[in-house]
């Protein structure tokens, strides 16, 4: 009854959903976000939430993750473990590194604490936290210097050349040059091809660019660039080192130091001295059709950024003792507290190995970083090293990030199902960060980010300079009217009151109601509600809750959801601070509390959110259910089997939506007996044309360009929606599957032969006068996925390659043409776990036995990074970017903890000690469960405790197993200390 009364009266897009990392029980999730997608709700995002998503992964690779199994660990001989505790959380994996080290492996361990990971380690390196991008910034220093500088090594070379973007021609004009923070309309962008005579006339030259080809001596553009990805004309997205105007061959320039016209002296910004070195690079200048530039290499602006000098003037370390110039080995040690010695060994061995064993040496990370700000910077800068290296894309090599079960397997027909998308597209998809900071107002406070952003990337009026100061709220509105981000609500009225005011006024097909709305956004008659977020028809208005505890251990700011989503008892102490300090938005006094009219939890225990809940609806636990499960630990499809029927009156997750949906449809009948049309918005997405919308950054509000959906603002769609046929089509696998095929990553593929054989073998379900395989029961949709996906299906894998073949212009079905009979089923895996099948959804090749590493197919096959040049992205050409001097790898100290707003108001009382407070997962239990039960607590001191240093204790008057209490302006913990000597001062933990 909310369901039907919420979309009625407040629009679909008030209803929302969260349910965490799909991958564990993919129907579990499935059957919530289907319900959703059905009805026009919200889907919430979990993986960037939890701040788990590692940012560097889609900035380098435009990936979101990607990794090796953890068998691949043997593969390696050289491994780095930071911020990942894999005894203490990867303990069924752990055994591959020991493994691995009897194998002859080395294994150096990066942590400020000796850790249960440390005790593997043949060398610990005790870094300080939170300063693992000093040590590596410091290691490719060293690594630039010695073997590419004062020597040439030919394997590292050749790897650059042909797998990154470090040969490609960035803008270095002179008289546009522009300090960190600036940004002059090229002013190290990268040079486009379309700007030079030859390429000005070929499609999609804004998003082409160049290299210097030695045998020609002068630019060329090779093909793999995200031009050729969505140009009209297929087969030249590959990484073959072709013109793509001709197809001659490229001998790409990694330097222009001895073929260079001039040295210009650029800016380098030292971020932790708050100040810019002058270095000289080499450049060429070229001749454009807007005048002469000069441009240089990448590799050329990396050297100079890490202050390899080759003998050009400028303010270069003179050796590795120069301690007052980054990013020497002796410039480190005032971070990390590691000697220089340490550094140049590390460097060495690292760069050597690689260089002997062709990549095979890795980083394992974490969370342990990943949960650090500017945890992008420290995972480039590991990066860095690792593609200097050429260890990307090798077994045994790569940089590989665990944190959650992140990897689900079968997306393709998974995510199909569990969006609704065989029954309308696009599906509400919405980034939970931007969700709660702006709904639980947290926006509210905390003052503008120059407060702590580096006044070296504050300055300058042009360009992309406005992105470093202000608020972050009115960045967040602009980059939702803009098209860079999804909000929900999304305008200050019910969607399906849009369409019909848009029929009303005459528009009747979708395309002329999305020009009627676009005009009444021109004119602001129809606001985004991200503009007045505190406005009570721009309020969420119904959450479900499945599948984890999103009110307290999902919860980043539980006790602002208190007060501002439910309206309760809450201890905060911030107060706001937001006041004057924003442009784009409506600011409301008082700030709205209780905003939810209602809160439904679908839960096995009583966990925080279920008692803050107003109806818990109990589900069935692991061994009480049928569902899918995979990981990105190792490479197989595992079953969840109901060994014994749900307890009492639980259910599965699936039935409970199946019933939920049943009784939205019977009211439905009522309420919505005719079929209706929503408006749905969303972003400019990664995978899709709409990549090569905004060459630069316009803001069609300031006037600096037209509101064009799809291009200058977000994509605007008409869906129509059943909602009398709902539970019709909630158990019924709908007809666009087989219409459209299926497919991710911007790939698709025909299925209408497999539609039909589950149409003719599998249960189905009939009404209307046509029949759809049925997905009923969840063992039925089991079945759907394995059917249909490319890593279960040895037929959907060959169609798969073939369609990705057609696009690369190379070989690729080959890959699957030895398991074109292959099919798993449910009663197959339940028996046995079945190993994955190779697929181009993800880039491992598993053939013969191999064990997956990420980014073999990129390096293997020549199947570009779905990036902006087809390869590895050193440098980030992004005018955000630019501005905030993180275009290059760069270095950024931890800011000062007054300046993040945490205790403002908090001030020390009594014996106390300001600590940095870390949460990293413990061994017995996920999250809180498996932990809350008397066996274990009693084994726990009857509480998660808290651990902290020795010293810090006798410093706050705290003994071993004392009550402390814990606080800053978000909230208050109280609990036991474990006083040890294992931790370093400055920090302690809590285990979640």
């Amino acid at each position: 009854a909310s369901a039907v009364h919420t979309v009625k009266r407040h629009g679909p897009d008030r209803i929302i959903g969260f349910s965490p990392i799909p991958a564990m029980s993919m129907l579990s999730y499935a059957g919530g976000s289907r319900f959703l997608q059905l009805l026009g709700g919200v889907n919430m995002s979990f993986y960037d939430w939890y701040c788990d998503l590692p940012p560097a992964s889609p900035e380098i690779w435009g990936e979101q993750t990607d990794v090796a199994e953890s068998a691949d660990w043997y593969n390696s001989k050289y491994i780095v473990v930071m911020g990942s505790n894999l005894g203490m959380t990867r303990t069924p994996d752990v055994h591959f590194a020991a493994e691995a080290r009897h194998n002859g492996s080395k294994m150096v361990v990066l942590s400020p604490d000796f850790s249960m990971v440390s005790k593997y380690a043949d060398w610990w390196i005790p870094a300080n936290a939170g300063q693992d991008g000093a040590f590596w910034m410091a290691v490719n220093h060293v690594i630039l210097r010695e073997f590419f500088a004062e020597k040439r090594t030919p394997y590292f070379e050749e790897y650059l050349k042909r797998y990154s973007d470090v040969p490609f021609l960035v803008v270095v004009d002179p008289g546009k040059e522009a300090g960190p923070g600036e940004a002059a309309p090229e002013s190290r962008r990268f040079l486009r091809a379309g700007r030079l005579a030859r390429y000005r006339d070929v499609e999609n030259a804004d998003w082409k660019f160049l290299v210097w080809d030695e045998v020609a001596g002068e630019p060329r553009s090779p093909q793999g660039s995200v031009g050729f990805r969505w140009q009209e004309e297929k087969g030249k997205w590959n990484l073959e080192m072709k013109d793509g105007l001709d197809g001659q061959e490229i001998s790409p320039r990694l330097t222009m130091l001895g073929v260079h016209d001039d040295v210009v002296e650029m800016e380098t910004a030292d971020f932790a001295e708050g100040r810019t070195l002058r270095r000289g690079v080499p450049v060429k200048y070229l001749e454009t059709d807007g005048g002469r530039v000069a441009v240089a290499t990448v590799f050329d602006l990396l050297m100079a950024q890490f202050g390899v000098s080759r003998g050009l003037p400028g303010e270069y370390p003179e050796t590795y003792e120069d301690e007052g110039i980054p990013y020497t080995p002796a410039w480190q040690e005032k971070f990390t507290g590691i000697e220089a010695k340490t550094v140049l060994q590390f460097a060495r061995e690292f760069a050597s190995t690689a260089e002997k064993t062709e990549g095979r040496c890795s980083i394992i990370i974490g969370a342990g970083v990943n949960h650090w700000y500017h945890n992008n910077l420290m995972y480039r800068a590991g990066i860095v090293g690792l593609i200097l290296c050429g260890c990307v894309g090798k077994n045994g090599g790569g940089l590989n990030h665990y944190v959650g079960q992140e990897k689900l397997a079968p997306m393709a027909p998974w995510s199909m199902l569990a969006f609704a998308l065989d029954w309308g597209k696009p599906p509400r998809l919405q980034n939970t960060p931007s969700f709660h900071y702006v709904h639980s107002c947290q926006w509210r406070y905390e003052r503008g980010f120059d407060e702590y952003n580096s006044p070296l990337a504050t300055g300058g009026g042009n360009g992309a300079g406005r992105l470093t100061r202000g608020h972050t709220m009115d960045l967040q509105a602009k980059a939702v009217r803009m098209g860079w981000l999804p909000f929900f609500p999304q305008f200050n009225k019910n969607p399906l009151d849009i369409v019909r005011e848009a029929e009303e006024a005459g528009a009747k097909e979708p395309g002329e109601i999305v020009r009627w709305v676009t005009e009444q956004v021109k004119e602001g008659t129809l606001r985004f509600s991200v503009e007045d977020p505190d406005a009570p028809e721009n309020w969420p208005r119904l959450w479900l809750i499945w599948r984890g505890n999103a009110l307290m251990s999902s919860a980043k700011g539980h006790e602002y959801f208190l007060r501002h989503y439910l309206g309760t008892h809450h201890n905060m102490v911030a107060e706001e601070t937001a006041t004057g300090t924003t442009e784009e938005i409506t600011w409301r006094e008082p700030a709205p509390e209780g905003k939810l009219d209602l809160v439904v939890d679908i839960n096995f225990r009583m966990d925080t959110s279920a008692l803050y809940s107003d109806i818990v609806l109990p589900t069935a636990t692991w061994y009480e259910k049928d569902d899918l499960n995979s990981t990105d630990m190792h490479s197989y499809i595992h079953p969840l089997s109901a060994a014994v029927p749900p307890c009492w009156e639980s259910r599965s997750d699936w039935d409970i939506f199946k019933a939920i949906t049943e009784k939205v449809s019977d009211l439905s009948r009522v309420h919505f007996p005719e079929k209706v049309r929503d408006l749905v918005a969303v972003p400019l997405l990664h995978d899709t044309p709409a990549e090569l919308a905004q060459p630069t950054m316009k803001d069609w509000k300031a006037g600096e360009c037209d509101p064009i959906p799809g291009k200058t603002m977000p994509n605007l769609a008409v869906v129509e929606r059943d909602y009398a046929n709902l539970y019709r089509r909630f158990v019924s696998f709908g007809p666009l599957a087989k219409r459209d095929g299926i497919g991710f990553h911007g790939l698709s593929w025909p299925v209408d032969d497999l539609y039909d054989e589950l149409a003719q073998k599998r249960p189905t379900a009939e009404w209307n006068g046509q029949t759809y395989p049925s997905v009923e029961e969840a063992v039925d949709a089991a079945n759907l996925i394995l059917h249909l996906a490319p890593e279960t299906n040895g037929e959907s894998a060959y169609r798969a390659f073939l369609a990705e073949e057609k696009k690369v212009g190379l070989p690729l079905v080959d890959l699957a043409e030895g398991v074109r009979e292959v099919r798993y089923t449910f009663e197959e895996i339940a028996r046995q776990p079945k190993r994955l099948l190779t697929s181009p959804i993800w880039t491992g090749i598993m053939n013969k036995g191999r064990a997956y590493s990420a980014y073999c197919l990129n390096v293997e096959r020549l199947v570009p990074w779905r990036t902006l040049t087809g390869r590895q992205s050193l440098y980030l050409d992004h005018e955000g970017y630019i501005a905030f001097g993180e275009h290059l790898p760069t270095f950024k100290p931890n800011p000062d903890p007054r300046s993040m707003g945490d205790i403002s108001r908090s001030r020390p009382e009594g014996k106390s000690v300001l600590l940095n407070y870390l949460t990293p997962h413990g061994k017995w239990h996920i999250h809180s469960t498996f932990g809350d039960n008397e066996r274990m607590m009693t084994l726990s001191r009857g509480i998660e405790p808290l651990w902290m240093n020795d010293r810090d204790a006798v410093d706050a008057g705290v003994g071993d197993n004392d009550w402390v209490e814990m606080y800053n302006d978000h909230g208050v913990v109280v609990t036991r200390a474990v006083v040890t000597a294992r931790l370093p001062r400055g920090m302690c933990m809590l285990y979640h």
